[in-house]
C-alpha cells in the first residue's frame, strides 16, 4: 500500500469561509446550493464595516462595527467556485480580495476566508449600520 504525503504548508486540509451577503442561506447566491455542499458551522460576526454596493454588499475589515454572517467548512473545489463568483480567480477584477482572519464561531476560533471589497469600490456607497445584509435588504 502506497503512502501519500500532502504538503500542508501550501493549504490547510480544512478550510472555512465567512459569508455575509448574497451567499448567505436563502439569499440570491445561497452557498448551500453550490456543489460540493458546504458544512454549516454557525452564525457569527466579524469586526468590520458593511457597505451597500447596490444588489450586493461588501465588507472592509476592522473598526468598531460588527458584520453578521455565517461560517461554513468548504472543500478546495468549492473554494475555487467562490473565487470565481467573487472574481478573484481566474479573471481578477480587483473588486474583491480574499483574506484569512480569525473568527469566533460555535465556541471556537477558526481561521476563515473572507472576501473583502476594495476601498476603490466604496466612494458613494453607504455603510449598512446594522452590519446585517439580510435585514438591510428586507428593511
Amino acid at each position: 500500500m502506497a503512502l501519500t504525503i500532502t504538503d500542508t504548508r501550501r493549504r490547510p486540509l480544512v478550510r472555512y469561509v465567512f459569508v455575509y451577503g448574497t451567499l448567505r442561506r436563502a439569499e440570491l447566491r445561497d452557498i448551500n446550493c453550490l456543489l460540493p455542499a458546504p458544512l454549516f458551522i454557525g452564525n457569527c460576526q466579524i469586526q468590520g464595516a458593511l457597505y451597500d454596493l447596490g444588489s450586493y454588499p461588501g465588507v472592509r475589515l476592522g473598526g468598531e462595527q460588527w458584520v453578521q454572517g455565517e461560517m461554513y467548512q468548504i472543500t478546495p473545489e468549492l473554494e475555487r467556485q467562490l473565487d470565481e463568483i467573487e472574481e478573484v480567480w481566474p479573471q481578477q477584477t480587483g473588486e474583491y480580495v480574499k483574506r484569512e482572519v480569525a473568527v469566533q464561531c460555535a465556541g471556537q476560533e477558526l481561521m476563515c476566508l473572507v472576501y473583502v471589497v476594495s476601498a476603490k469600490r466604496l466612494p458613494g456607497c453607504a455603510v449598512i449600520e446594522s452590519g446585517d445584509w439580510v435585514s438591510h435588504r428586507l428593511g
